[in-house]
């Protein structure tokens, strides 16, 4: 790093002055002392970080050298940090004083008693910065903007500016400047043809407006040829090429006086923007805020040990540079962040939750094994105690429905949907199923979360929660005209019938259903499970599923005689599927 020191001795810290103090309250930060709001003050200004040191608290000499692997430091931030050796520190001939660009350390913090100081402007890489602060999990104004790149040229006149706030504040006589390394080499240049403003940013400007604005902003500019050779300034780090000076010239011109053009259209009628996966999550998102959730937007990582309870946290999906030390694996499954969503909002008194995200999850690091699914938690009462009832927990049957809900917004075929018991492990094993097309498509998985996935994420319970994957609904079959088939009414009465019949334990409700709808696809518009018994009057191992059956007719209103023939073919078709009798 290039580093410079300066010590002033002879100061009295106090309150700072209380335009300074009104400017860091402006900007959200506290007023702490005199020396510390300098250092603030110009970071927040003038994006120059600095650090002063209790000068009578160091012991010999005062370096910036690599942290040993190992060594700690006590941070001004309350917290005790082990650092290894990629780390850069500001330390004497005893111990760590600093972390160099991110923070520094409490033992030789400025207090209301220090008397000389030595105040530190130093150049950090932004690489190793970044690397430090994310391995630490340490936030803070100076690693933020040296991990963005600070203005290399800038230490020196940020140490003339805190030496004239510190004296102007506390008083003092400095010294010298002590400066060791050197500025690192930053100098730029980018040829810009001036032809590219127009074709780029939509401006047709003279080259003499586009000199003018880019010497205004610090740039300087020689003309050679048809090009205009650009010297970027040491404070603009983030100007790489032709298109951010662009960028920057018609910003300051002003982008309304771009002319607006209209695009060429091949048709008179716009063609669809949206692809068939975009759209569904679209709808995935409009079926769900429909059904009272809010949505939320987590992170696609999480701890790996929280990816390891949901299936995922292997190796190819550990991350190799994490934000956050705590946050290294692609999260196999959008349902842990929605619950840990839940469990802070259940710390801050909140008990009927009702949470979903759209995202993507991933099972390996190729493009395959990423998937885009709709999941939810809810947590709590789905119905709120009224003066016509009492409240009701929510269960698998509500997040079953949302389930649902997705896949027929989405246009999967429901009628068609089989629900087993094969839930992942992370779903109770007795309060949980899946909707799948067929037993290598499974559309959904819901039901009540693990209690001992709950313990794992400190979440109290019970959730229940599910998982719809919007890539695995099958695409609708085009239509031979894209016409909308006529909306028929029958204005004929409906019949419905009642049917109760004994099955085995094994059988599901769903099955019979499915049954049902066979018996004559024509006249059968709807079949409701109405009830579920077993006990007295039923052969152990066996069960009794009432069912109602609509009969809608079209033609001609239906006679006994027809009526009876539909109930026949009802309970042969249920027979014929599943073995059931009808209950005598």
């Amino acid at each position: 790093p290039h580093f410079v020191g300066r010590y002033i001795r002879g100061i009295k810290n106090g309150p700072s002055p209380q335009w300074a103090q009104d400017r860091l309250r402006a900007v959200g930060l506290r007023p702490i002392s005199a020396l510390v709001d300098v250092t603030n003050l110009l970071t927040i200004d003038q994006a120059r970080p600095l650090h002063v040191f209790d000068a009578d608290k160091i012991t010999g000499a005062i370096v910036p050298r690599l942290a040993r692997t190992g060594e700690t430091l006590d941070a001004l931030d309350d917290a005790t940090y082990q650092m290894d050796d990629s780390m850069t520190v500001i330390a004497d001939e005893a111990r760590a004083l600093a972390l160099g660009g991110i923070m520094g350390g409490s033992y030789s913090g400025c207090t209301e008693d220090t008397v000389n100081v030595f105040v530190e402007a130093a150049w950090f890489d932004p690489v190793r910065t970044a690397t430090t602060g994310r391995k630490l999990g340490i936030e803070s104004n100076a690693r933020y903007r040296f991990e963005r790149g600070v203005d290399p040229e800038s230490a020196v006149p940020g140490m003339e500016a805190a030496t004239q706030l510190i004296q102007e504040f506390c008083g003092g006589e400095p010294s010298d400047l002590v400066i060791a390394g050197a500025v690192p080499d930053w100098q730029k240049t980018v040829d810009l043809r001036p032809e590219r403003v127009r074709t780029l940013g939509g401006l047709d400007l003279h080259e003499s407006e586009i000199t003018k604005i880019l010497v205004k902003l610090g740039f300087a500019v020689e003309k050679i040829s048809d090009v205009l050779r650009i010297t970027v300034p040491s404070w603009r780090r983030d100007i790489d090429g032709e298109a951010d000076l662009v960028e920057e010239i018609v910003r300051i011109y002003g982008y309304d006086q771009i002319p607006s053009v209209a695009l060429d259209r091949n048709t008179a009628v716009a063609r669809p923007a949206r692809s068939l996966a975009q759209r569904r999550v679209a709808n995935a998102r409009r079926a769900l805020a429909a059904r009272g959730m809010s949505e939320a937007v987590t992170w696609s990582f999480l701890p790996r040990a929280q990816a390891e309870l949901f299936g995922g946290g292997s190796s190819e999906l550990i991350l190799v540079n994490p934000i956050s030390s705590d946050l290294d694996a692609m999260r196999p499954s959008v349902l842990p962040n929605l619950i840990s969503a839940v469990g802070r909002n259940v710390d801050r008194g909140m008990a009927n939750i009702a949470l979903f995200e759209v995202g993507p999850q991933y099972s390996d690091d190729t493009q395959s094994g990423q998937a885009t699914v709709a999941a939810g938690v809810r947590r709590g009462d789905y119905t709120v105690r009224n003066w016509a009832g009492s409240a009701r927990a929510v269960d698998a049957f509500d997040v079953k429905a949302d389930a649902l809900a997705v896949l027929a917004e989405c246009g999967a075929p429901i009628s068609s949907l089989q629900v087993t018991t094969s839930a992942p492990d992370w779903y109770h094993p007795g309060r949980s199923g899946v909707l799948a097309l067929g037993p290598k498509n499974v559309l959904a998985a819901f039901g009540e979360l693990h209690p001992r996935v709950l313990r794992a994420l400190d979440v109290d319970g019970p959730l229940v929660g599910f998982e719809v994957n919007l890539d695995s609904i099958p695409a609708a079959k085009l239509k031979s005209s894209r016409n909308r088939p006529p909306y028929d009414v029958s204005d004929l009465p409906a019949v419905e019938r009642d049917f109760a019949f004994v099955v085995d334990d094994a059988i599901a409700a769903a099955a019979i259903v499915r049954a049902v709808h066979g018996g004559d696809k024509k006249l059968i518009s709807g079949v409701e499970v109405f009830d579920l018994y077993a006990g007295k009057g039923i052969p152990e191992g066996q069960k009794s599923i009432a069912i109602l059956v609509r009969l809608q007719p079209t033609e001609k209103t239906l006679t006994d005689n027809e009526i009876d023939d539909v109930s026949q073919k009802i309970i042969a078709a249920v027979n014929k599927a599943t073995g059931a009798t009808l209950r005598g």
